[in-house]
């Protein structure tokens, strides 16, 4: 029990800074309550509890609240567990999300949802495993000359070269002056083309077209192009099928040339004699020309253009600028330019499989004789009509 004074004295004492308590004979319970105190002497309690927790007990309070705060600290700070520092894109990227599995069958499937006149029908994917290599660039060299049907040749082998899959390049070369005439017909054809001239004077030269191959070699070497050179006289009949095969070519490549006889009476056949791809002989009917190393013709063979400029690569003993000799005796311009391409057949390739086509002609047509017409000749009869029976 607790035991209370009832003396009225106790209600009459006053304290300084008017603060009045209740009896002194109050005794606190354990929660710090007493069992029965007036409504007046709420206030006392309060200042009597702060003095008891300031005199006696604040710093073990705040000692233990000091010790309970360090220890959640440290908890919260040390690595009990492990996590991944390692913060990558690739933990960022959103999975990948594929469809189930099914088992389509894409054998005249139609899908009928799709109705703007397009063809809805799905074909078979076709299997593509090998990466298709790019077209290697076809360099054709066509010396030219003002003669009757200059005009005519060159056409023909516009559109020819017109059909050929690109890329190709068509250098034509014309001596001391480049005629507007040529350029007109070089642009109508469609054809990426270079118009080269030769400055060098061959009046004097029985075959001109010499220096003009040798400056379209210059012009080749010195901008460093890169492809398959093939020497193409304008005169010359081709077929596609020919242009299709130089890209077969890796380093020097030849093939049999049907060529029409100076009498004009029968073809002859001038080239390699091959075995598979490899030149085992040659062809030729020529007993004057027997004397060569190399029997082909100039519009026979075709090589790599980077043998002119980079002669470390094809591993070349001399380093010499690779050109036709002019001084050279007519028929053997073929021969003493592939001896300085390659040393022997072993480094040739001959197209296509066994040497056993001819893709291009070389008819040796006379136009020397030629003119060109001053006019047309319209004859009267021309406008008689006959009808039709």
């Amino acid at each position: 029990s607790i035991r209370r004074t009832l003396s009225p004295a106790y209600h009459d004492r006053s304290y300084q800074n008017g603060a009045g308590f209740s009896s002194p004979s109050n005794k606190f319970l354990p929660n710090g309550s007493s069992k029965h105190f007036s409504s007046s002497s709420h206030l006392p309690f309060l200042f009597n509890a702060v003095n008891i927790v300031y005199r006696k007990g604040w710093r073990r309070s705040f000692c233990r609240c000091l010790f309970f705060f360090v220890i959640g600290f440290v908890f919260g700070i040390a690595p009990f567990g492990y996590s991944d520092t390692d913060v990558r894109a690739k933990d960022f990227t959103f999975p990948e999300l594929k469809p189930p599995h099914a088992n389509l069958r894409f054998d005249d499937q139609i899908v009928t949802s799709v109705s703007l006149s397009v063809n809805t029908k799905l074909l078979e994917p076709k299997e593509s495993t090998d990466i298709t290599e790019p077209l290697k660039q076809l360099i054709v060299v066509t010396p030219t000359y003002n003669r009757g049907f200059q005009a005519y040749f060159l056409n023909r082998l516009g559109q020819v070269l017109r059909l050929v899959k690109p890329p190709l390049v068509w250098i034509v070369v014309e001596e001391k002056a480049a005629s507007h005439e040529t350029a007109e017909i070089l642009r109508k054809t469609g054809v990426m083309y270079r118009h080269v001239l030769c400055a060098f004077n061959s009046s004097s030269v029985k075959d001109p077209r010499v220096h003009q191959r040798n400056a379209a070699l210059e012009h080749i070497e010195r901008h460093k192009l890169d492809g398959i050179v093939f020497f193409a006289d304008d005169d010359n009949v081709y077929t596609l099928e020919l242009f299709e095969s130089l890209r077969t070519i890796s380093r020097f490549g030849t093939w049999p040339v049907a060529m029409l006889a100076q009498s004009k009476n029968k073809a002859i056949l001038e080239g390699p004699v091959c075995n598979a791809s490899q030149v085992m002989g040659w062809h030729t009917n020529d007993k004057s020309k027997r004397l060569r190393r190399f029997y082909a013709d100039m519009s026979g063979f075709a090589f790599n253009s980077s043998i002119l400029w980079d002669s470390k690569r094809w591993a070349r003993p001399f380093s010499n600028p690779i050109r036709q000799l002019e001084t050279v005796k007519e028929g053997f311009q073929e021969s003493t330019f592939i001896e300085q391409v390659v040393e022997d057949e072993s480094q040739m390739e001959g197209i296509p499989h066994g040497c056993s086509r001819i893709m291009n002609w070389h008819l040796h047509l006379d136009t020397d004789n030629l003119f060109y017409p001053k006019g047309w000749l319209l004859e009267k009869n021309l406008e008689v009509i006959l009808p039709i029976k």
